[in-house]
């Protein structure tokens, strides 16, 4: 048995959800190697690439 769906059967394709951002307590401000901003950042920077593929296959929504 195949995981893939039948043919002709469109397969999901949801839109990125944004990263939640960090709560204003979320950061120590100890200065760590890894802050929770910096790891914000990424992810963010990281969604918008998947929402620009995304918006690429489907140039219609917006």
């Amino acid at each position: 048995m195949s995981n893939r769906p039948a043919p002709g059967v469109p397969t999901p394709d949801p839109r990125p959800q944004p990263p939640e951002p960090p709560l204003p307590g979320d950061c120590c401000d100890s200065g760590c190697a890894v802050c929770v901003h910096d790891t914000y950042s990424e992810e963010l920077q990281y969604y918008r690439e998947q929402l620009k593929a995304w918006h690429a296959r489907h140039p219609g929504e917006r």
